[in-house]
C-alpha cells in the first residue's frame, strides 16, 4: 500500500497543488484515530508513514522514576534495558501495528485524501472569488427558492435574499444582471458569496463602470443615497474645470445614465452637482424641483427651503421621498415651505 499511497500523493501534489507533507500530516492523525477507534487503545500513540516501511503504529511511553500510569510510562531501568541512551523524560516507542491494519489504513487514507482535495479546491475557489468582495459581477438567475432568488456567478451559486432584492426586478430564470458582492465566506458547505441588488454601492459601481471619468478620478462621487427599486440621488463634482460633472454623467442624449437605469430596471436616478456651500448643495439635491431660496441654520444644521407653490409637491415628493433622499444626501435637515 505504501508505494501506491506515495504515488497517489505525488499525483495529487502535481495536479491539485496540495503539498505531500500536508496530506501526510493529515493521514498520520487519521491513522492514530482509526487505530484507537478500532483497537480500543487508550495509551499515547504515534505513527510514521514512509515509502520504505509503510505504515507503522507505535505505543509511546515516557521514561520516569516511578510508574503510576503503566500504559503511558516506563521506568528508567526498563528503558535502558532496551537502549542505554534513554534518560528521564525521553519517549520510548513500541511497535503495535496490527496485522490487518492495512485494510483500515486504506479506507482511512481514501477518506482523508478526498477530504483534502475538497478542501484544497474550496480554498482555490475562495481565493479566486474573495477578490470580488465590494465589486459588481455578472449573475444569471437560476430559480426561486421560497422568497430567495438563486443566482449563478461563474460556477458558484449564490442566494439573493429578500432584503437584498429590488422590487423592480422580475428574476426570470436565465435573466442576466449585475449584482454587488457584499461578502465572500469559506464555510463547511463550501464558498458562499453574499450578493445584493439593493445595496447603494451597486449604483456607485455601475457609475464607475459606465463613466470613464469617474473611474479615472476626473469626476468624483461625493455622496449617494438610494431607496432600491424606487429612486437614487447621487452628488458629483468635477476635478477638471473643463469637464462638467452632471452633463458628463448623463452623457449625450442621456445615453450613459440610461444604461444604468436599464440595468436597475427603470429605477429613477437624480444626478446633482455637489457644492461645499450647504445652501447650494441642498437646492441642487432637491432636483427636479426648483428652489427659490435656502436659509441655513448652522447651529441646528437645518436648511429652511422656500419653493414656488407649484413646486412644493415636487420638492417634497411622493410620501416625502424627494425631501427625505435630499436630506440623506446632504446630511442636513430640510424644512420646505411654499412661497
Amino acid at each position: 500500500m505504501s508505494s501506491e499511497l506515495f504515488t497517489l500523493l505525488g499525483e495529487i501534489e502535481k495536479e491539485k497543488g496540495i503539498s505531500r507533507d500536508v496530506v501526510l500530516e493529515a493521514l498520520e492523525s487519521a491513522f492514530i484515530s482509526a487505530y484507537k477507534r478500532n483497537f480500543g487503545a487508550s495509551q499515547n500513540i504515534g505513527v510514521r508513514v514512509t515509502e520504505e516501511d509503510g505504515i507503522k503504529i507505535y505505543a509511546q511511553k515516557t521514561v520516569v522514576d516511578e510508574v503510576t500510569m503503566p500504559d503511558d510510562e516506563i521506568t528508567l531501568d526498563e528503558a535502558q534495558a532496551i537502549k542505554k541512551k534513554y534518560k528521564l523524560g525521553d519517549i520510548v516507542e513500541f511497535e503495535v501495528t496490527p496485522a490487518d491494519f492495512g485494510r483500515i489504513a486504506a479506507q482511512t487514507a481514501r477518506q482523508v485524501v478526498l477530504q483534502r482535495i475538497r478542501e484544497a479546491e474550496r480554498e482555490k475557489v475562495f481565493g479566486e472569488v474573495s477578490e470580488k468582495t465590494n465589486e459588481i459581477v455578472s449573475a444569471v438567475v437560476k430559480r426561486r427558492d421560497n422568497r430567495n432568488i438563486i443566482v449563478e456567478i461563474g460556477e458558484l451559486e449564490s442566494i439573493l435574499m429578500p432584503n437584498e432584492q429590488s422590487r423592480l426586478d422580475n428574476y426570470i430564470p436565465s435573466d442576466r444582471m449585475k449584482v454587488y458582492v457584499t461578502e465572500v465566506a469559506n464555510s463547511v458547505r463550501g464558498v458562499l458569496m453574499v450578493v445584493s441588488r439593493s445595496h447603494p454601492m451597486l449604483v456607485r459601481k455601475l457609475f464607475e463602470l459606465e463613466i470613464p471619468e469617474i473611474e479615472d478620478g476626473t469626476i468624483e462621487i461625493k455622496a449617494l443615497t438610494r431607496e432600491a427599486g424606487s429612486r437614487t440621488k447621487i452628488a458629483v463634482a468635477s476635478n477638471d474645470s473643463n469637464v462638467e460633472a452632471v452633463g458628463t454623467c448623463i452623457g449625450p442624449r442621456g445615453i450613459r445614465v440610461q444604461k444604468i437605469i436599464d440595468e436597475l430596471r427603470g429605477e429613477k436616478i437624480d444626478i446633482v452637482r455637489y457644492s461645499d456651500n450647504p445652501a447650494e448643495f441642498v437646492a441642487n439635491a432637491l432636483s427636479p424641483a426648483k428652489v427659490s431660496s435656502v436659509e441655513v441654520d448652522e447651529e441646528g444644521k437645518v436648511c429652511k427651503v422656500i419653493v414656488p407653490n407649484d413646486q412644493l409637491s415636487l420638492a417634497i415628493g411622493k410620501e416625502g421621498q424627494n425631501a427625505r433622499l435630499a436630506a440623506r444626501l446632504t446630511n442636513w435637515k430640510i424644512d420646505i415651505k411654499g412661497e
